[in-house]
């Protein structure tokens, strides 16, 4: 059988009371009522995004980005303002906001280092 497609997304996180903080000041993301005591969810569609504490055996320290090779974008409807929230407040953005194929886009790094890009067209 064929697989249907992403279904979860899942980063870990050194400081997972720091993460989930930042992802919900910054992206206004909420708390799903349901995850495990290691994780938090957040209540994101259509693929679930979440957070967790770093598996036994990973070193986020040991490597300049982690996640590097892969592509995180989350859909926004207030990308702009998110960005100058970012700047504001002295977080890394990776690329500056564009106009483009998928609306107003940039790139942050997220308190990890994770390179997250938020877009404003589905």
């Amino acid at each position: 059988m064929p697989a249907i497609g992403p279904d979860f997304i899942s980063l870990q996180s050194r400081d997972l009371d720091a993460s989930r903080a930042f992802y919900e000041r910054y992206l206004g993301l909420v708390r799903s009522p349901v995850g495990p005591p290691h994780a938090v969810v957040f209540d994101t569609t259509p693929i679930a995004f979440a957070l967790r504490d770093v598996v036994p055996g990973t070193d986020l320290t040991s490597v300049a980005q982690p996640g590097i090779g892969a592509a995180i974008w989350l859909r926004a409807t207030d990308v702009q303002d998110i960005h100058d929230a970012l700047v504001a407040d002295g977080h890394p953005i990776v690329s500056a906001p564009i106009d483009g194929p998928f609306g107003r886009t940039f790139t942050f790094a997220d308190p990890d280092g994770y390179q997250v890009t938020l877009h404003d067209r589905a």
